[in-house]
């Protein structure tokens, strides 16, 4: 892509506005300094010491910090916390952000998601902070109907009013999270609707079960919707599906989601299959090169957040493609945290436009 492109694109940024609907988590980061350990004098055990802590939006959440640093104008949260400590921070989060909480629920029923993630500092410059087992805390019961009668006048409400809408089911359990199936068919029926509109998804679990949306997955996500037996025992054996199975699953998913189809394959980059191809030609992005140790945590959420964003400013399918590789390339090489890219980085870090 051309320099000048580029800056068409991300210089329209600041006059969006993106709904971004899901599963918002609490990212905690404890920061234990190992000089300062103590034996528990009750259990004989070592007692961490914390010295900081770091927090911010996760989930969903972390396509509303990707969205905010590449200088989105208007971000809406569609989504829901506990009545707890954890949603009095995470929301605390969003405020900084500058985030519209309107459609964000407080529920007292409910946890607010969070992941606890206990950070050992290093004392050296050459060797990178090391995370220990994470704690999580989950909801495992379903959304209660009200709530999700809630999300869905949400969505029916602001479709009208923004450039797009992502959507982020980070929950495995069925119907524990914000996208149930009664949201998705909601959502499949908004798209139908509004058939211009950018409604774009991306889930853990159930990729396969969407319609009416753009979709986002990763290539074993995409084999193992049509697949799962296959892509269990490639996954196990940590081998990758070939080349032809990713393309006819692609093809597939866009016969059943009636929309454009994003495939990520890591190094590989991404490919596009276009709902509007004649001749069903895939798109082969290539991954912008890095070099040093990566960290892999949140790319797909920031290639999720560059790609819709072009896509709001009139980028074609592949360069959109290519700016989600972008914004990627620069969050994977802040290791020991969820990265997030500014323009500047994207202009100074995009091959050919130094």
């Amino acid at each position: 892509m051309k320099e000048h492109r580029l800056r068409e694109i991300l210089d329209q940024f600041p006059q969006l506005r993106i709904a971004v609907a899901g599963d918002f988590f609490l990212d905690k980061y404890l920061l234990i300094d190992p000089e300062l350990d103590e034996p528990s004098v009750e259990t004989g055990l070592t007692a961490y010491q914390i010295t900081g802590k770091r927090r911010s939006p996760g989930a969903a959440g972390t396509v509303v910090n990707n969205l905010k640093a590449l200088g989105v104008g208007t971000i809406d949260a569609v989504g829901m916390s506990g009545i707890d400590g954890e949603g009095f921070e995470l929301r605390e989060e969003l405020t900084k952000l500058g985030v519209n909480q309107e459609h964000f629920y407080a529920v007292r029923e409910r946890f607010t998601p969070t992941y606890t993630k206990p950070m050992v500092l290093s004392r050296s410059a050459n060797v990178p902070d090391r995370e220990l087992n994470r704690f999580d805390i989950k909801n495992r019961k379903p959304l209660p109907p009200a709530i999700e009668s809630q999300i869905e006048n949400a969505l029916e409400s602001l479709i009208g009013q923004v450039d797009a809408v992502m959507v982020m089911d980070q929950v495995s359990q069925k119907n524990c999270g914000v996208i149930t199936d009664r949201v998705r068919a909601k959502i499949a029926q908004l798209g139908k609707k509004y058939p211009a509109k950018i409604l774009y998804a991306d889930s853990r679990e159930r990729i396969g079960q969407f319609e009416n949306v753009l979709i986002k997955c990763n290539h074993y996500e995409a084999v193992g919707s049509f697949y799962p037996e296959y892509n269990l025992e490639a996954i196990s054996q940590q081998r990758q599906p070939p080349d032809d199975l990713i393309e006819e699953c692609g093809w597939k998913m866009v016969e059943r989601t009636k929309r454009s189809v994003f495939v990520t394959l890591g190094a590989k980059g991404q490919w596009v299959f276009d709902a509007k191809s004649p001749e069903r030609t895939v798109a082969k992005i290539a991954a912008i090169p890095v070099k040093g140790p990566i960290d892999i945590c949140g790319a797909g959420d920031a290639t999720s957040s560059g790609l819709v964003a072009a896509l709001c400013c009139g980028a074609s399918l592949a360069e959109a493609a290519w700016i989600g590789n972008l914004v990627a390339s620069i969050t994977i090489q802040q290791l020991g945290t969820t990265g997030t890219a500014t323009p500047t980085q994207l202009l100074a870090a995009a091959p050919g436009t130094q």
